[in-house]
This record gives structure tokens, C-alpha cells and sequence, in this order.
């Protein structure tokens, strides 16, 4: 099913394709749509559209743009589903089979083996649950035809179409970014229930229209009660699986606490309005798409072992396919305590009791105090400059925003445009640049309140001048050669959103629940999923881990302390003035993935879409193996980097980045829901 940016607008392109007979399937090439730009093909129904046969039709077009993808994930406009009928869709699959199996051929004429396609985990040991790697490939050809939705006034993006279009509802109404940001962020508590969340917490980076920034820091909270011991044995062992399986892992949740502060500080609405069309979603249900059905799936046999989860996330016992609708009337209700008591509903009243409660059941350590001393943190962002662009993104205990200004003051000598996306130059010191950083990140940072963090030193142009200097031109450097400890594995299912209004306020947020679904449990009739973010923090610091390396105790656990993160809410200006609003899920590779949206954009000049449907490159230390997405490199350029000592393992896919890029010539909004989530929307007005 095609998306849209509401009903009407559906409706209207409906009609127009029915007085437009040339538009169906049997009439016009396959390849007419797979390649046709949105505004091209408006232009194209109009022509054979009469404005005469329906004025108002006609009318109502006036500033609609298309956007979504097609089933199999070509990152391309298209219209209704009867435009690609099953056959036409099977040809697309086959033709896709072909491609893959051309590719394989291709490399090894040159000498090369086809890599094998393994999900982010192979070699990392990560549990399935902890990550969604499931979407499809792009190919070159779909790369170079995607194009990002357009608007005049405010766009917004998310994983999740019907968050986005909530959101593009409050800033019809009236709201600002921020106002939109908070009721996005509670649809997809409802919509995307996988990530989205008011069981977790996160950071929202605010860019308002009088040049100032700001950071919330809504992280999760270890509990009071927790030690830096607490999942070891008696013997100093690591308890496998006890920190994402089981209630010790469940952080505080801040989520509720800073949606209500940004809301508070920034907002223009009322929380009763912001977050009604949430509490509708999760009253009246929605209908599942493909892309949704797919990833409640990942999870649905452990939903069947909690009966509470079961008689929300699956169907009389089974997991939904795509069409039917999932209501969840319990966290209906939840949102409706939040509504009428705001942020006391949730860490003083009844929710908090319910959580507790079912801790405690179930061997856990949360108390009613934990919840009453909750509190978020208000900060100034990391800045830095590259290529002419000021970078805003997120200081401790995110160690996004400082890694990401690592890497580009490293690479900033580097004439990456002049080589070229996915040269061998580009590549090999955008790994060096990510290998020496990743190397710092696990080392120092960890949350502000408890430790010093060096921030300043590690974007310092000393320090990138110092590192960069051990980068060889024509060789690789092993990982064992740069000094640096082992972070622990974070669950790669965040999600992340952007929104920019009419006013130039614009707003990133990256929130989680850290594995998909978070533990998979749900705290009585709460109806909402608890985190399992106490597993960012270092299990077990100062002991040699299996690669004989030590892990600091800078992210150790503390009672009140909030874990390491890698989430990367970004802002990006171009003479003071908006020009990039980029995030994405991921993990560790959130860090190189939002990175990469940069690049993309500022030195391989793409358009938004194609900045976040490209393939991906990411290299993080340890293991001393560079993870890449097909078709990143050709065949000649993977066989020269492995002449360099290089190791590569394929990656089917990774991340979600959620952009909104401002035209600085025209002033108009891009929207570009990544590929990646085929379920999300960009859209605006």
C-alpha cells in the first residue's frame, strides 16, 4: 500500500490515476516509474489530467509530493500497489537474483571471492533480538534515481508513517518542532513499538530559530541499588543474558520525564494535544504494513512466553501479517495517566507501582525511589567545524557527538570530494579516521556526573593531527597497533527522528530501549516494553576480556549513573543558518552512519535520499575487520583495499538514518526516510 501524506491526498491521486487510464501497469514500462523523480511524475499526471474534468481535483494537488518505496524495497516514487501488480513484482525479485548473481561473477573474474552476506552480529556475538539487519540491498542504478519528498513550510521524518504524519498534524495546527518532535515521539511509542518508547530514554538535540542550541539529556538511570558487580557470579564471572533477559536490566526510564521537559521549556501546545493522536492509535489500532509485520516478527516466539505480551503482540496466539490492526487499549490507557497527570502519573502513581512491582517479581531492583528521583539533564551540545559547516551534535554520556567530531577533524586535510564515494583514498582513511576514534571512545567517556570527560582534547586539531600522523598512506594498521578498550555490545534498535517547521526550529531525537522490544517484557498492564539499557554499561571493568584487552571503569555501574551511548542526534548548519537535521539507530554504528549522512552530502555532493540510502562503511577497533554494505565498493576497489592489509565482512544492511536537509538556494525542505525502514515516511507541507 502506498503512503501518502494523509487521506486526502490519497484520495485525490486515486481519482487522478483513474481518469488517467495511461497510468496503469499494462500500459506504461516497468522502468518508467522505478526511475521517474516525484516532481516529474506530478508533472506527468498532470499533463494527461485535464483540469477541466475535476477543478477541485486539480486544486487540491497544488504542493502535493509523493514519497515511500516500492515492496522489495527500491528506493523509488510510486503511486498504488495495482501499479506493480504480483507479477511485475516477481520480475523485480528475479531481476534483483540476476544482479546478485552478475555481482558475484563480476568479482570472481577479477580474482576476488563474492563475500558472504551475514548480519551485523556474525563475529560479535549479538543476539538476534539486539538487532533488525533484514532490509534489502540497494543497487547503484536505485541510488542514483532516489530523491528526497519536498516542502515549502516543515517536514518530518521517522521510522514509522504514521508518527510522521502526526507530527506533520501538530505543525499544521500550529505547534513548533519541538511541540511535533514530543507527539512524534509518543506515536511511536504506539506504531513502533519495537524501539519507540516511553520503557526507555534517549537525547533530543533542539536548533531554534534564533541560533541557540540545546541538549536533553534523557537517558536511563542505573538503579540505586545496583553495583558495579551486578552481573558477575560469585566468582567474578559475566552471567550470560542477565542483563537483557531479565529485570536487572531495566534502567529508569526517562523517556515520559523528557518529552515533558522539552515539551515544558520549548513547546507552545499542551501535553492533552500533543499526545492525543497517540492514545488513538493505541485505542483504535492501526493497520500493519510489511515492514512493521517484520520486525514484530523478529520476536514473536519470545512473546508467547509472557501472557500479557502474547495478548497484545500476537493474534489469538500467532504473529500478525501485514493488513490486520493491532490495538493495544492497555497503553492506551497508560498514555491517558500521562495526559491528565503529566510526568507524576508516570514516576509517582500507579505505572511506577506496576514496574516496580513486576521488578521485584521477577528478581529485579527498581524501587518507587528510583522512579521519585529520576531527573533529566539539560546540556550544551558538542560543536565543531568541517569543510565550512558547524556540526551540532551530542556531548556525554553520548559518545555520538564527540566521536563524529573525532573523525571529521581528522579527515579534514583529506580532499574526500576530489576522490570520490567509495574510492579507495576516500575509504581507507574514513576506516583509519573511525579505527583510531573508536579507539578513544571506549576509553574515557562515560556519564558526566560521574567522570571527566576529555571532550575538548578528543576534537581538538592537536590531537587529530597527532593521530593522523600514524595513519600510512598505503597500508592499513592493525588494530592491536592503536592503543584502546573494549566498549561493551550495545543493542543496535534505537530509532531516530527529525522535524523542522515553518519558524526554523528544527529538532533530532534518538531514543531507545536499546534491544528490540527491550527485554521483552511488559510490567502488568502497563502495556508499554521496558529497556534493557543496563547492559551499555562495562559488566565487568579492569579484567582482561577475550581479546586480552581491559575495559575502563569510566562506564562502569553506579547506582544513579546513566550508561555510555552511541546515539547521535546531529544538527548540521552552513552559514549559521539550518541546512542538516540527521540521526539514525544502530548500536555502535550509529556513530558512522550519521557520520556518513554528512559526507554524503558535504563532500560527495548527494541529494538527502541518497546520502542515507547509500551504502554504508563502518569500522569500530575491535574486531579488527571493517563491516560494509553490497555494492559500496566495486570489485577493483575491495581488491586494492585487501592488497592493504584490509579485511572485509559484508553487511546486508544496518542503521536508519532520518534526515531533513534545507535547500540553502531555495530554502525548501528535503525529507529522506532512509531505505532501510520501509515502514517510515517523510513528509511535510
Amino acid at each position: 500500500m502506498a503512503r501518502y501524506a494523509d487521506a486526502a491526498t490519497f484520495e485525490k491521486l486515486h481519482t487522478l490515476v483513474k481518469l488517467a487510464p495511461l497510468v496503469e501497469a499494462q500500459y506504461v514500462p516497468q522502468i518508467f516509474w522505478d526511475s521517474l523523480p516525484p516532481d516529474e511524475m506530478e508533472a506527468w499526471l498532470r499533463a494527461r489530467v485535464p483540469a477541466a474534468m475535476n477543478p477541485q481535483i486539480a486544486k487540491g494537488m497544488e504542493g502535493v509530493r509523493f514519497g515511500g518505496c516500492l515492496p522489495g524495497g527500491a528506493d523509488t516514487p510510486y503511486l498504488t500497489s495495482w501499479t506493480h501488480p504480483p507479477e511485475r513484482q516477481q520480475e523485480r525479485r528475479e531481476m534483483g537474483k540476476r544482479v546478485a548473481a552478475a555481482t558475484a561473477a563480476a568479482m570472481m573474474i577479477v580474482g576476488l571471492p563474492a563475500m558472504p552476506v551475514v548480519g551485523l552480529a556474525a563475529g560479535r556475538n549479538i543476539p538476534g533480538r539486539a538487532l533488525d539487519s533484514s532490509a534489502p540491498a540497494t543497487t547503484l542504478a536505485a541510488l542514483a534515481a532516489a530523491r528526497p519528498v519536498v516542502a515549502k513550510h516543515a517536514m518530518v521524518v521517522s521510522a514509522q508513517h504514521l508518527a510522521t504524519l502526526v507530527g506533520v498534524k501538530i505543525l499544521k495546527q500550529g505547534g513548533n518542532a519541538v511541540d511535533a518532535a514530543v507527539a512524534v515521539g509518543y506515536a511511536l511509542a504506539v506504531v513502533h513499538p519495537c524501539c519507540g518508547n516511553i520503557g526507555g530514554g534517549g537525547f533530543m538535540l533542539i536548533h531554534l530559530a534564533n541560533g541557540k542550541n540545546a541538549f536533553l539529556d534523557f537517558r536511563e538511570k542505573a538503579p540505586l541499588a545496583a553495583t558495579p558487580t551486578l552481573f558477575q557470579d560469585a566468582k567474578g564471572n559475566v552471567i550470560a543474558g542477565l542483563s537483557t533477559k531479565t529485570y536487572l536490566g531495566v534502567g529508569v526510564p526517562g523517556t515520559v520525564m523528557g518529552l515533558d521537559a522539552a515539551l515544558k521549556r520549548y513547546g507552545t501546545l499542551p501535553l492533552s494535544k500533543v499526545i492525543a493522536p497517540a492514545i488513538e492509535l493505541a485505542r483504535e489500532g492501526y493497520v500493519l504494513e510489511p515492514g512493521d509485520v517484520r520486525i514484530l516478527g523478529a520476536r514473536a516466539q519470545e512473546f508467547a512466553q509472557h501472557q500479557n505480551v502474547a495478548a497484545i503482540f500476537l493474534n489469538h496466539g500467532r504473529p500478525y501479517v501485514a493488513g490486520e490492526r493491532l490495538r493495544q487499549p492497555q497503553l492506551a490507557s497508560t498514555l491517558e495517566r500521562i495526559a491528565n497527570g503529566g510526568t507524576g502519573a508516570f514516576y509517582h502513581g500507579a505505572i511506577a507501582r506496576a514496574v516496580v512491582a513486576a521488578s521485584k517479581a521477577h528478581g529485579g531492583i527498581l524501587s518507587l525511589k528510583d522512579f521519585a528521583d529520576y531527573s533529566v539533564a539539560w546540556d550544551r551540545p558538542v560543536i565543531c567545524r568541517y569543510h565550512g559547516y558547524t556540526i551540532v551534535s551530542d556531548p556525554p554520556p553520548s559518545s555520538g557527538g564527540t566521536s563524529i567530531c573525532e573523525i571529521l577533524q581528522i579527515l579534514t586535510p583529506y580532499p574526500l570530494s576530489k576522490w570520490g564515494y567509495g574510492s579507495v583514498d576516500a575509504l581507507h582513511y574514513l576506516i583509519e579516521a573511525e579505527r583510531r576514534t573508536f579507539a578513544d571512545r571506549n576509553s574515557d567517556l562515560g556519564d558526566p556526573a560521574f567522570v571527566r570527560d576529555p571532550v575538548a582534547h578528543l576534537i581538538s586539531a592537536q590531537h587529530a593531527a597527532a593521530l593522523r600522523a600514524s595513519i600510512r598512506p598505503d597500508e592499513a594498521t592493525p588494530s592491536s597497533q592503536v592503543k584502546g578498550k573494549v566498549s561493551p555490545i550495545e543493542g543496535t534498535d534505537t530509532t531516530s527522528y527529525s522535524v523542522a517547521d515553518a519558524r526554523g526550529n528544527a529538532v533530532a531525537v534518538t531514543y531507545t530501549i536499546n534491544y528490540l522490544f527491550g527485554n521483552g517484557s511488559i510490567a502488568g498492564d502497563t502495556g508499554f516494553f521496558l529497556n534493557d539499557e543496563m547492559d551499555d554499561f562495562t559488566s565487568k571493568p579492569g579484567v582482561p576480556n577475550g581479546f586480552g584487552l581491559v575495559q575502563g571503569t569510566a562506564n562502569q555501574i553506579e547506582p544513579g549513573k546513566r550508561p555510555l551511548s552511541s546515539m547521535s542526534p546531529t544538527i548540521v548548519l552552513r552559514g549559521g543558518q539550518l541546512y542538516l537535521v540527521t540521526g539514525s539507530p544502530g548500536g555502535s554504528t550509529i556513530i558512522s552512519t550519521t557520520l556518513e549522512s554528512i559526507l554524503n552530502v558535504a563532500d560527495f555532493r548527494m541529494n538527502v535520499q541518497q546520502a542515507v540510502n547509500a551504502p554504508r562503511v563502518h569500522e569500530q577497533w575491535w574486531p579488527d575487520e571493517v563491516f560494509v554494505e553490497p555494492n559500496l565498493m566495486t570489485p577493483a576497489v575491495q581488491q586494492r583495499l585487501e592488497g592493504m592489509g584490509y579485511r572485509f565482512k559484508l553487511v546486508k544492511s544496518w542503521g536508519a538514518d532520518e534526515a531533513i536537509l534545507v535547500d540553502p538556494k531555495t530554502h525548501l525542505l528535503e525529507g529522506a526516510n532512509d531505505r532501510r525502514r520501509p515502514a517510515g515516511l517523510a513528509a511535510g507541507y
